[in-house]
């Protein structure tokens, strides 16, 4: 595993180069460690029925491609021309302008031009020009064309995994290109030849096999949220009563493995618990499922087919235990697949019902196909209907700001809601910069399964721009809590704070949720759900 250069050699960023007066065609990319992740582990890619699988490196000189691996990749180029027409459209009506480039996450840490997204995807596009055009054909070069060549497949895989598909350089395309879904592709292709990273294949296989991400099986489950419910009662005395697999409950609530089994999702998972109790009262009638125990899709990261199966699963349970609709949890890529690609892939789901609160009455419209609403959504309206006991002095100790995940903010509208929550639970909440937030939300630097350990750098790199704006309100508010609805973004931002504002902790918004809700039968609370004093307490602690 590569070393991580410190905060202040990564900051001195050079972001001019004289690739292009060299010409970028003529000049191909070193893999260099830290910017990369491990090859896919044949067990993994077995699982789930992966191509040519392999035990490989990126490093090395061999990548044990199939003999006739540039036929399989163009065959399917050309099938995803014919098959997708956006991607046709996104081949040919690029003009560089360059409207994108500095919009990158990764180009503005790294100051490598290829990182811009314009040049990422010329990477794709000028194979598609050298192979698939008339101009590229005979011109070449001249053209702007590139023959698909060993080299020129390994320079368009490195930069494809230097991209978090979180779509900020598309918000500012004059055409609409959408740089993210040229990246799935593209990594679709690459897949075609068993050219998959670990810690994309891993996940998804266990997903597969296991209903997680983290290979969890359902006994292990039951046993964390069972030592939650321990946790909470030591810090209000209630004991919280979930159940699993009950068939003929109203709602399947489902939440990314993440929240249950990585801080500081498992405080957020606390938080679902403690308010799900709180509602039973009022007529929740709700169940979790240990076999369906993952909203999020690492198979978005791998191909179309892959994350409409993964995808499906839940809707399988949904239909398995008989439930009315489903809540999910504080999740991304699960939000973005569902808002964006459910009704194509696997809806809709007639045989589930239009969300309505049992509780407010409220039906959530926005939900009529998908019949899955967002905790959030949830939470909110019975904010707005007075349902919610609160009591935000006691989050008091914290100075919030709020990071727009990707997937929700930009890539599904999800602005006001959570902010509406926040403001409810919270006393000091102070917004980032207005061009770092909302629909130009910087991205966590780590998503669509880049998290991994050995790609340090990339990722501290990549986290730059976010990490910059939090640190703003740091020294000028004195913020010392980041909230966040994704798990990705809960398990990344944690390290990515750690690195570059020390002083910045990061927590989900259910979290500051379940230690502002006052339950019925309460002891005095004297501490938060991580077990530090609230305010006004610490002297009682220290006793």
């Amino acid at each position: 595993m590569a070393d991580t250069p410190k905060p202040t050699e990564i900051a001195e960023i050079d972001h001019y180069r004289p690739l292009f007066e060299q010409g970028w065609l003529n000049k191909t990319s070193e893999i260099k460690p830290g910017i990369f992740c491990y090859g896919a582990k044949p067990k993994n890619t077995n699982a789930v029925g992966m191509p040519f699988a392999k035990e490989w490196n990126p490093t090395d000189e061999d990548w044990q491609l199939p003999e006739n691996w540039k036929s399989i990749i163009l065959e399917g180029f050309k099938d995803r021309l014919d098959k997708y027409r956006s991607l046709k459209i996104f081949m040919d009506i690029c003009v560089r302008c360059g409207a994108c480039a500095d919009k990158c996450h990764f180009f503005i840490g790294s100051g490598d031009p290829k990182n811009m997204p314009v040049m990422r995807a010329e990477l794709l596009r000028s194979i598609y020009r050298g192979e698939f055009t008339t101009a590229g054909k005979f011109l070449g070069k001249f053209a702007g064309g590139r023959e698909l060549t060993e080299e020129t497949l390994k320079e368009l895989w490195y930069y494809l995994y230097q991209c978090t598909e979180c779509r900020r350089c598309s918000l500012f395309c004059p055409y609409g290109i959408d740089t993210a879904e040229i990246t799935i592709l593209g990594r679709e292709l690459t897949n075609l030849v068993g050219l998959n990273i670990d810690w994309i294949a891993g996940p998804v296989a266990n997903c597969s096999r296991t209903g997680n991400h983290l290979g969890i099986q359902p006994h292990a489950f039951v046993d964390m949220i069972d030592f939650f419910v321990d946790e909470i009662e030591d810090v209000t005395g209630v004991r919280v009563e979930p159940d699993f697999n009950r068939k003929g409950a109203e709602i399947l609530f489902l939440t990314p493995s993440g929240d249950v089994f990585a801080d500081p999702g498992t405080y957020t998972a606390m938080g679902y618990l403690i308010l799900f109790h709180y509602l039973k009262g009022l007529g929740l009638d709700i169940t979790w499922s240990t076999y369906a125990s993952e909203g999020g899709n690492f198979g978005f990261f791998t191909s179309h087919e892959m994350a409409k199966k993964l995808n499906a699963k839940m809707y399988h349970e949904a239909k398995r235990l008989g439930v009315k609709y489903i809540i999910g949890g504080e999740c991304g890529h699960m939000w973005r697949v569902l808002n964006q690609y459910m009704d194509t892939w696997n809806g809709p789901a007639d045989f589930l019902e239009t969300p309505v609160s049992p509780i407010t009455g409220t039906v959530f419209e926005n939900a009529k196909t998908t019949k899955m609403i967002h905790l959030v959504d949830f939470t909110a309206d019975l904010i707005k209907h007075n349902k919610l006991k609160l009591d935000p002095s006691r989050n008091d100790n914290l100075k919030v700001t709020w990071h727009d995940s990707c997937n929700t903010a930009r890539g599904m509208g999800y602005l006001e809601e959570p902010r509406y929550v926040l403001n409810s639970v919270c006393n000091n909440f102070y917004e980032m910069p207005p061009e770092t937030i909302r629909e130009q939300t910087f991205c966590c630097g780590s998503g669509s399964g880049l998290n991994a350990g050995e790609d340090m750098e990339l990722r501290m790199r990549g986290g730059l721009p976010r990490a910059n704006a939090v640190k703003y309100v740091h020294e000028k508010h004195g913020v010392n809590m980041l909230a966040c609805i994704c798990a990705i973004d809960r398990a990344v931002l944690t390290a990515s704070m750690d690195y570059w504002v020390p002083d910045v902790g990061v927590t989900g918004l259910h979290e500051m949720v379940g230690n502002a809700l006052i339950l019925d039968g309460e002891k005095e609370r004297t501490t938060d759900l991580r077990l530090e004093p609230l305010p006004g307490m610490e002297e009682e602690e220290d006793v």
